[in-house]
């Protein structure tokens, strides 16, 4: 069965889709079986990883409104184990359409069910809101990975849904942990990004991954040709700092047997 990890926070910008299109991959790529659930109406997740939106014509909306089975709808990556529940810019209206329908908060989680047993991971990209969606994506996960930008801002928000959480965990999933918080947008150059990185470690310790995402030109343009780093220069920083983060999750979660001397690569 699959463990179901929610990628939030409602600050745009800080990496969320780009953590869940190149961690994805990377589990891939290390022979897990993976299903990224693209959570958000503006579809990036679903474009990022080569599909053109204009195509989709059933995705996760159809799936949440009108009931359709999402084992039908999964599309297969050019990444072998990738799997993807696509988004489409129909999901904007999902969270008003979403407000009558009995247990609101839960209807993402029973599509997720429906296929929790095909897969090692399923990764959710959250639209960067505290909205019903994310609620919903909160709600069928067992953990969130929380993106924080190595920024001025970085902390600003971090309060909000960090009690958004809280609250889920008391009223509708008991079981929900935070998997870690994940920096991301480093650059050692710059005295701010090491000034946050050593305020979120004072704040989190060990909730915080050891792995860091660095700024990387690489990172930023394989969005653009439909491809995770890894398929687009597997030897940059971007796709080396993904797979010490799969690596990170998988020894975290006790699914892999590498040493732990072994777990971050050079």
């Amino acid at each position: 069965m699959a463990k179901t990890i929610a990628l939030a926070n409602q600050k745009g910008g800080v990496g969320k889709t780009t953590t869940a299109i190149n961690l994805a991959a990377s589990l891939a790529v290390l022979e897990s079986n993976v299903l990224i659930v693209d959570a958000d109406p503006q579809a990036n997740a679903t474009s990022g990883i080569g599909f053109d939106i204009r195509n989709i014509k059933t995705s996760i909306y159809e799936c949440l409104i009108d009931e359709v089975n999402p084992a039908d709808i999964i599309l297969k990556s050019e990444i072998e184990n990738l799997y993807l529940l696509p988004s489409h810019i129909d999901l904007v209206g999902a969270e008003i359409e979403m407000l009558n329908l009995p247990n609101r908060e839960k209807v993402l989680k029973q599509v997720v069910d429906r296929v929790k047993d095909d897969y090692d991971f399923i990764l959710i990209d959250c639209s960067p809101s505290l909205g019903l969606l994310t609620v919903n994506a909160l709600t069928a996960a067992d953990s969130v990975i929380i993106p924080v930008q190595c920024e001025y801002f970085a902390l600003e928000g971090l309060g909000k849904l960090l009690n958004t959480i809280k609250i889920i965990q008391s009223r509708l999933n008991p079981d929900l942990e935070i998997e870690g918080f994940l920096l991301t947008m480093y650059d050692s150059r710059l005295r701010l990004s090491n000034q946050v990185v050593e305020e979120v470690q004072k704040h989190f310790q060990q909730m915080v991954f050891e792995t860091i995402i660095q700024r990387n030109i690489k990172l930023s343009e394989a969005p653009s040709f439909g491809k995770p780093v890894l398929m687009y220069d597997a030897n940059s920083k971007g796709s080396v700092n993904h797979l010490n983060l799969a690596r990170e999750l998988l020894q975290k979660n006790e699914k892999t047997k590498i040493a732990s001397a072994e777990k971050i690569l050079e």
